[in-house]
């Protein structure tokens, strides 16, 4: 007799599908059994509103996780951006896979990259859109840097909607997320990967994170197979910055923890933050680095220990929303 299928939580959209089926299968080949995945839509993807307005945080994994609590899904999947910082005790995070590529990008008319298409523009010709207030103060700092300006404009929407804003001439650029792209077969179209010199990511992008309930303990070490032991450090350096800052996953903050290597040899973390007026006028950028973190606790420590330092530089001030 074959085993009962998985029942594995996504949300409905292109890329969460995308995401999911990956695990599934992966999940299939380690435990032999079938994965069936459930679609389930969350307020996030219902609500119109920009992420700021709705409160940004959990606004795409709370349905998930209420399923997960029922007991109608045995696992789901998260893009880990989208987890508010704080870990229900019901639940646990069985996994972070391996990253993909953490970095923004950017989709422009022509072939255009960012630095060419901010020369190419007179003063705030150039309309790029993305959601996010982080992306927008960084890109409209860039601008102001090199002496131009650009007008940000607020999308919401899946990638084909995002896309077809630039293809049908009503913005010069879009700034999506490479994971995303690469994940739903279209790389291709990028125009430009922004250097994380010019855009530090959001926290936790390009991972994903593998929830299962507390109880399930047998289910929750099958998928720890599927955990990858850096990615878990830098997501939770990251991730504590962002609760340190005490921002919700809307709020102007960039982050990305990255490993340096002397040869072959991992020696050390490198964790960089940046907070910034959406308008571009003030950027908070520092980094940090140290060991690479052995515990949870360390990891928790690396990220406290520089949010402690950007809220002395004035980050606080620049954040607009606070988490409450």
């Amino acid at each position: 007799m074959t085993e009962k299928a998985l029942r594995l939580g996504t949300r409905r959209s292109k890329l969460a599908m995308a995401q999911s089926g990956q695990v599934a299968r992966k999940v299939t080949e380690l435990t032999g059994r079938p994965v069936e995945l459930v679609e389930i839509t969350t307020f996030g993807d219902t609500s119109r509103e920009h992420l700021a307005q709705i409160g940004g945080t959990g606004v795409f994994v709370t349905a998930l996780r209420d399923a997960l609590l029922a007991g109608e899904v045995d696992f789901a999947v998260h893009s880990l951006k989208d987890l508010p910082t704080a870990q229900p005790d019901e639940l646990t995070l069985a996994a972070v896979p391996e990253r993909e590529d953490p970095r923004d990008v950017l989709i422009a008319r022509d072939g255009l990259t960012f630095a060419e298409l901010v020369a190419d523009s007179p003063q705030g010709a150039a309309r790029i859109g993305t959601g996010s207030p982080r992306r927008m103060a960084q890109l409209n700092a860039y601008a102001r840097n090199h002496g131009s300006s650009i007008e940000a404009v607020a999308i919401r929407g899946n990638i084909d909607t995002r896309i077809g804003f630039v293809h049908d001439g009503k913005l010069d650029a879009v700034v999506l997320a490479a994971a995303g792209l690469n994940r739903v077969g279209r790389i291709d179209e990028v125009t430009d990967f922004l250097s994380v010199d010019t855009v530090l990511p959001a926290p936790g992008q390009g991972a994903l994170a593998i929830e299962c309930a507390a109880t399930h303990a047998s289910l929750a070490a099958a998928l720890a197979e599927l955990d990858d032991p850096y990615t878990r450090a830098a997501v939770t350096a990251e991730r504590s910055l962002l609760a340190a800052l005490e921002a919700g996953c809307s709020a102007p903050v960039g982050a990305l923890a990255d490993l340096l290597a002397d040869g072959q040899v991992v020696k050390e973390m490198r964790l960089r933050g940046v907070v910034g007026a959406t308008d571009g006028s003030t950027l908070v950028q520092l980094s940090t680095t140290g060991p690479v973190p052995g515990t949870h606790d360390q990891a928790l420590a690396l990220g406290r220990e520089l949010a402690a330092e950007m809220l002395a530089k004035g980050a606080a001030g620049l954040m607009g929303e606070r988490a409450l």
